[in-house]
């Protein structure tokens, strides 16, 4: 007696996943080891490290423009569907505001007068809130303006974020989309 098939359970704990995971990992770890340094080694060497902040922010956006241009690539060479790579899209939005989150609680941290408009409670859950809240408005394009960047290095790391958000969300969606549209046409002469 043969049983029929049954379909495969997709595995949720793919090796895309496990390195999505690793990524938001490696990310709160280094915010961890920054804000654990300055705590070490004390105010006068919050410069540094304030620096590090914003170096680490300009890899992410070279780093985030290369994985979303290679989802583009994967994601129309393999002829995704518009709505997976939408999922795949958000994901990615969501870990870059969370990454530039860190950037800016680290910022705020580091120097209190980087960010105005911050809470002035500097509980770690209410200016964590704060940076994330700041780090959505930029990403989204809203930007209220009642909390701004104030340094140098705050808004470098502001308009990191806006850059990685436009090439994120206007330049490489709308390029997913023409590019499935002339993938099809492609294959409809072949």
């Amino acid at each position: 007696m043969t049983f029929p098939s049954q379909p495969a359970i997709p595995n949720p704990l793919t090796k895309t996943r496990i390195r999505e995971l690793m990524e938001i990992l490696v990310l709160v770890l280094i915010a961890v080891v920054i804000l654990g340094l300055f705590k070490l080694w004390g105010p006068k060497f919050a410069k540094p490290l304030i620096w590090i902040v914003v170096l680490g922010a300009l890899l992410k956006t070279i780093y985030y423009f290369a994985e979303t241009l290679w989802h583009l690539v994967q994601a129309t060479a393999n002829d995704m569907p518009y709505h997976r790579f939408l999922l795949l899209m958000a994901y990615n939005m969501a870990e870059v505001t969370l990454s530039f989150a860190l950037d800016f609680f680290c910022l705020q941290r580091l120097n209190p007068t980087s960010l105005t408009g911050m809470t002035q409670d500097h509980a770690t859950a209410n200016l964590f809130f704060d940076s994330l809240y700041f780090s959505i408005l930029n990403f989204s394009f809203f930007g209220y303006g009642d909390i701004t960047p104030t340094t140098i290095p705050a808004k470098i790391v502001m308009l990191l974020e806006v850059v990685t958000a436009f090439t994120t969300v206007i330049f490489l969606i709308s390029d997913f989309v023409s590019m499935k549209d002339s993938m099809r046409q492609h294959r409809s002469k072949v």
